[in-house]
């Protein structure tokens, strides 16, 4: 039986390997602002992939754990050219996610920056 700290031990390798498998994927950078301008006039599906589940960025079409892209496909757009803004909490899930996305086809794929923290960072940061 696996303890606590052994499945903590494992995901974080797993993120790791993940991460390093997935420097090769093509996917864009977009910064925490770019996003927020981005939302008021939104034209892309938005993607929440971190576990576990956390506050969805309002806006958010769809949370799927980050291990379980392909699996869930059928949660994603039917139009492979649709633009995807992936994030997750920090950024190692989403970049993992990004991977899978791209494997399945998807080529307008963006990783949010920095994820929900960079995120509501500069929102509070905004609000000053």
């Amino acid at each position: 039986m696996k303890t606590p700290l052994c499945k903590r031990i494992g995901l974080i390798l797993g993120l790791i390997l993940l991460a390093v498998q997935g420097l090769a994927a093509e996917y864009n950078i977009l910064k925490p602002e770019e996003l927020k301008a981005m939302l008021a006039h939104k034209d892309f599906f938005l993607l929440d992939v971190h576990i576990p589940e956390q506050a969805y960025i309002p806006g958010t079409d769809a949370f799927i754990d980050f291990r379980k892209i392909k699996q869930n496909r059928h949660l994603l757009p039917a139009v492979k050219e649709i633009k995807i803004v992936v994030y997750c909490r920090g950024g190692g899930m989403s970049r993992a996610a990004v991977r899978d996305l791209n494997e399945l086809g998807y080529t307008n794929v963006f990783d949010l920056q920095g994820g929900t923290k960079a995120y509501n960072r500069f929102l509070s940061l905004k609000k000053d």
